[in-house]
């Protein structure tokens, strides 16, 4: 099925990768009013407690220090726990 991920602004290689795996990808933003699978973000939207502002019931992955394939994992780990 395809998944749809909602994905940090500036992670290009990660959206072309997601893309080619069959993802729909939309903004972060978009996410509070839209269903998702996970959300990816860059680490780079966390304020200085390390407090991230994305309100979700999906899984949230930060991408800092992963790659591509490490992230795609993750979203399928986190799948076959729903």
């Amino acid at each position: 099925m395809n998944k749809v991920i909602a994905v940090d602004e500036g992670l290009t290689p990660l959206k072309n990768f997601l893309t080619e795996q069959g993802c729909t990808i939309i903004n972060v933003n978009a996410a509070a009013n839209q269903q998702v699978d996970a959300v990816v973000l860059s680490g780079m939207t966390e304020n200085f407690q390390g407090i991230q502002d994305v309100s979700t019931s999906a899984p949230i992955i930060t991408a800092k220090g992963l790659t591509p394939e490490e992230i795609w994992y993750s979203i399928q780990q986190a799948a076959q726990k729903k």
